[in-house]
C-alpha cells in the first residue's frame, strides 16, 4: 500500500503545482485536468511500481535534471502506461508525432493549448521534484524532443523567462 500512497502524494504535488502554472499560461481548466489520465489503473498502477518501493520509499529513476528514458526502461508494463499516457495527453510532444508506413516521422506544429500545457507540465514536474531550472533541463534534453520548429521557438521563448 505504501508505493500506492506516495505515488497519489506525488500526483497530486504534481498536480498543484502544474496547475498554478496553467493559470499564470491564462488556461486555468488545462490545470485542473491535467493528467487525469494517470489515475487510471492502467496508468497508476505501473507507474506507482516503477517509482516505489512497497514501503513507499521512492526508487531513484531519474537523472539530475528530472529526466528518466521513459522508452528504455526495461519494465513492459511501465513502458505500457507511458505509452497510453502519451496518446491521452495532447500536452505530451509525443501525441504530436506521426509514425509514417515508411519507417519516418511526421512532426505536427502543438496546438496553443497544448504547447502552454506542455510548460506547465515542465515547470510543474520540476517543482514537484526539487528541480526547478526547467531551462536547464531543456537544453540538456532538447535534442531529445521532436518538436515543430513553431513549437520549439515558442518554448524557447517562454524559457528564456525561466
Amino acid at each position: 500500500m505504501g508505493r500506492y500512497v506516495a505515488y497519489l502524494s506525488y500526483i497530486v504535488r504534481h498536480k498543484w503545482f502544474v496547475a498554478i502554472e496553467c493559470c499564470r499560461l491564462n488556461i486555468p481548466w488545462r490545470g485542473i485536468i491535467h493528467d487525469l489520465s494517470k489515475f487510471r489503473l492502467d496508468e497508476f498502477v505501473p507507474y506507482a511500481r516503477y517509482f516505489y518501493n512497497r514501503d513507499g520509499t521512492a526508487i531513484q529513476r531519474r537523472d539530475d535534471t528530472g529526466y528518466y528514458k521513459p522508452t528504455n526502461t526495461g519494465d513492459q508494463a511501465f513502458d505500457f502506461a507511458w505509452l497510453l499516457h502519451q496518446k491521452r495527453n495532447r500536452h505530451h510532444w509525443q501525441w504530436w508525432v506521426l509514425p509514417e508506413d515508411e519507417g519516418r516521422v511526421k512532426i505536427l506544429e502543438m496546438s496553443d493549448v497544448a504547447r502552454r500545457e506542455m510548460l506547465a507540465d515542465w515547470r510543474g514536474a520540476g517543482r514537484a521534484q526539487g528541480t526547478p531550472y526547467t531551462a536547464v533541463w531543456y537544453q540538456v534534453n532538447k535534442h531529445k524532443m521532436c518538436l515543430g520548429p513553431e513549437t520549439r521557438q515558442w518554448i524557447e521563448e517562454r524559457l528564456d523567462d525561466d
